[in-house]
């Protein structure tokens, strides 16, 4: 963008050489968007962005195209930061869970992404937290399989965690059997205290659809909500909830006490 403080006018960006992306992007057109456009579709883009906001904004035309430009990464950034939020978040429940049953010395399996195959867990259970999709653990009552990420069929929607009352070899059967469902849980690993009231809604909205569509195949899973960020007023309802039954379980995901106990509870069922 150095080169464009160098110019006396903005109409002078179009056809320039070397920053027709910067441009695209200043004008809200992603590299994707871009290479299904035509050039004729690009140089339009271009033209507008440079009449509708560097035009009216005079010899400060630069910091409009610069505050632009940045504007447009800050939002693709966003959502980069809120994904690895939520695999922070992951990353940090399933080493307390593998701990859990590491102590109770329950053998355990694990299935990390970008594999179908079962390893042991349990002397690799710290260096496999952040890779892990599914778990699977022969505890006191039974065989026992946590899924991350999965589409619960009769409800129709994804949920964060589950846990079935199966083996691993058994676990896309059970998905399909709503008794074999002991929990679900959603899992937000935003630590922006401003977003946490977002988060919650998002979740607690998910939990509903899933408490309801439970309910009405005569199922009663576990429910759970595990958050990075809970503020005053997220926390009164979280504890609202706990005691109406809404919600079987909570933690904050930064408190240490709280995140043993639920994956203790996790592991009882």
């Amino acid at each position: 963008m150095s080169a464009v403080s160098e110019l006396r006018s903005p109409d002078e960006l179009i056809g320039m050489k070397g920053v027709q992306r910067a441009l695209l992007q200043a004008a809200g057109i992603s590299d994707k968007a871009a290479s299904h456009l035509t050039q004729g579709d690009k140089d339009k883009a271009i033209l507008e962005l440079v009449e509708k906001f560097l035009m009216p904004a005079g010899q400060s035309f630069a910091e409009e195209l610069v505050y632009r430009f940045l504007l447009t990464k800050g939002d693709a950034l966003g959502g980069q930061m809120r994904n690895l939020g939520g695999e922070i978040a992951e990353r940090k429940f399933t080493a307390c869970l593998l701990a859990t049953i590491s102590l109770a010395g329950w053998p355990c399996q694990c299935q990390c992404s970008g594999s179908t195959r079962w390893i042991r867990a349990d002397s690799e259970a710290p260096a496999l937290a952040g890779r892990v999709k599914a778990l699977s653990w022969v505890g006191d009552n039974g065989e026992r399989t946590a899924l991350y990420n999965r589409t619960i069929p009769f409800v129709r929607k994804n949920v964060d965690f589950v846990l079935l009352s199966s083996g691993p070899t058994d676990a896309q059967g059970a998905l399909l059997r709503p008794a074999a469902y002991l929990s679900v849980g959603e899992l937000k690993g935003g630590i922006d205290p401003a977003g946490a009231d977002e988060h919650w809604k998002t979740a607690r909205s998910a939990l509903d659809r899933v408490k309801k569509a439970f309910a009405e195949v005569d199922a009663g899973p576990g429910i759970f909500f595990t958050g990075a960020a809970i503020v005053d007023d997220m926390a009164d309802e979280i504890w609202e909830r706990l005691g109406s039954g809404e919600l079987s379980n909570a933690a904050n995901l930064t408190n240490q006490k709280q995140l043993s106990a639920l994956c203790r509870w996790l592991c009882r069922l």
